[in-house]
């Protein structure tokens, strides 16, 4: 045994009654109740005890039964010292009650000692404790030395066996502690997780949105400034109001998604196509359902791209493909390049640095770069 397992307490849980089911409880409390009626009857019935010396026996009694509370007590809160004093007295009351005639509630006493000695104490303290106790109950009964021996180590074997089976229950009780501290935290770690992904579909809906509006409210502000006519200020203003209504469906597809109602990611891409003069899209592979965040990044992927075009090389022909691999799903959107547009300054650039940062979130990459014509922007994602 080591040093520490000699000198250590057992823990709190393991001297609580916390853990205990209860019918243990029920039976403890019977097991008390019965030695505590015993004392009592062996006082009452005690030939040699009449008057003034009943008095003597039933508070001894009750005396055993303060001091055993009040060890239970000072154990439980790991103080050593008040500790050895209760149990000392425990075993004085034995002797003054062994000098009284009363040697049942003596044996009594000095077993008790010794059993919640090697149950409660470290054992360094518990071990010399109990074999004072046992000491003192060998040497007043009146049965065979192996008789006594036997008793004894049997006594001893039941505190130490009570003293294993706390241990074990506060382990459990430990255990259990940190599996509901570990749920807690997986719990609060999930909302995060879900708040930050809400954050993202909020963040990348309002951006493509307010960008597409941006666009053409500038360069409705530069023909102004212009003296352009007016059919071309409108025609601008018309573009800007049909992104905002745009941006309203793209919220609501948003929070469709994040109750997990998507349209399929195909026909979304149509559609988007559809809006986009010039543009066309092809789907290769074995079409299947992806999970969400994989569907989103791919959505979000593909608006960017094409915002990105309107503003960097409006007029572009842009290809849109989507192909569906056997372990990743592939976005390539390509434009055919052209003179940049009079917004291309428009806007701070962090579009693809965001699309990239979801893209690699889901284990995927996306890159983005100069092609044999315009400029290439693909993304990979594992589905």
């Amino acid at each position: 045994m080591t040093r520490n397992a000699w000198t250590r307490w057992p823990s709190p849980e393991a001297l609580g009654r916390r853990g205990l089911s209860p019918h243990r409880r029920l039976l403890a409390w019977t097991v008390r109740l019965l030695v505590l009626g015993v004392l009592l009857g062996s006082t009452f019935t005690s030939t040699h005890a009449h008057g003034w010396q009943m008095l003597v026996g039933v508070g001894v009694v009750l005396l055993a039964a303060l001091l055993g509370w009040s060890f239970y007590r000072t154990t439980f809160r790991h103080r050593l010292w008040p500790s050895l004093a209760l149990v000392a007295l425990a075993e004085g009351v034995g002797v003054l009650a062994q000098t009284s005639g009363f040697q049942v509630l003596a044996l009594v006493a000095w077993c008790g000692c010794a059993v919640v000695a090697l149950e409660r104490l470290p054992l360094a303290f518990g071990l010399p404790v109990a074999g004072v106790a046992l000491g003192l109950y060998g040497a007043v009964n009146n049965h065979s030395p192996v008789t006594t021996l036997v008793t004894g180590a049997a006594l001893g074997l039941g505190g130490y066996t009570l003293r294993l089976d706390a241990d074990a229950r506060g382990t459990a009780q430990r255990l259990l502690a940190q599996e509901r501290a570990a749920r807690a935290a997986e719990a609060e770690s999930a909302a995060l997780a879900e708040r930050a992904r809400i954050a993202r579909e909020i963040h990348d809906v309002l951006a493509h949105s307010l960008s597409a509006q941006l666009v053409h409210l500038e360069a409705a502000r530069l023909l102004i400034e212009r003296g352009a006519d007016r059919e071309q200020i409108l025609d601008r203003v018309v573009a800007a109001r049909g992104m905002a209504r745009d941006g309203l469906d793209e919220t609501r597809q948003a929070l469709s998604a994040l109750r997990g109602e998507l349209t399929p990611l195909e026909d979304f891409l149509t559609q988007l196509v559809a809006t986009t003069g010039g543009a066309e899209a092809t789907i290769t592979g074995e079409r299947r359902p992806l999970a969400a965040e994989a569907s989103q990044a791919v959505r979000r992927v593909a608006q960017e791209a094409l915002t990105n075009v309107r503003k960097h090389a409006p007029g572009a022909q842009v290809t849109v493909r989507l192909d569906y691999g056997a372990h990743q799903v592939t976005l390539d959107v390509r434009d055919s390049g052209g003179p940049p547009g009079e917004l291309a300054a428009a806007g701070a650039g962090y579009g693809l640095l965001g699309m990239r940062e979801r893209a690699e979130l889901l284990g995927g990459s996306l890159e983005a770069g100069p092609g044999e014509e315009g400029f290439v922007v693909t993304l990979r994602v594992p589905a």
